[in-house]
């Protein structure tokens, strides 16, 4: 598996890929690994550092930097935490799009910014902390749903 450029990701780990996939599409994604190389892509998606993003998901630095320099692909575990990120920024592009003003919205940046900040609907905890693990992931996907319905705001 080759190294990716700087700011591409694979079309199948690209956020809104990753949002609009069926869940059995997901699980075969997970499984089959993402490359080592996409946290840091993302990251810089992002405007955060790899090492925010690394903590954030709970993925080892050494591990998955030592991955990505022999193109190698990441485990299921760190795979699907990587997928739950991407995830996450698809599902805000969606919302986005749905409400018709997407046009210079930057997804990624607002989710790293968001999930930084402590939320009274998580017992002001910061999403940020919950996201290494997929229970946490799906919690804070749910509280977007739940904000873009106007159930929580």
């Amino acid at each position: 598996m080759p190294i990716l450029p700087a700011d591409n990701l694979p079309t199948a780990w690209n956020f809104t890929s990753t949002f609009d996939l069926d869940p059995i599409e997901r699980v075969r994604l997970i499984k089959q690994g993402a490359p080592a190389t996409v946290p840091g892509v993302m990251a810089r998606r992002m405007g955060m550092s790899k090492e925010r993003l690394y903590a954030t998901l709970g993925l080892p630095r050494a591990t998955v930097e030592r991955k990505a320099s022999h193109a190698q692909l990441l485990s299921p575990d760190e795979s699907a935490r990587v997928l739950g990120i991407s995830r996450l920024i698809g599902q805000v592009q969606r919302m986005v799009e749905a409400s018709g003003q997407a046009e210079g919205f930057d997804a990624a940046g607002w989710v790293a910014r968001w999930l930084e900040r402590p939320l009274p609907a998580l017992d002001g905890l910061a999403p940020a902390t919950l996201m290494d693990t997929s229970e946490g992931q799906q919690l804070v996907a749910n509280l977007l749903s739940r904000a873009q319905t106007g159930a929580y705001a």
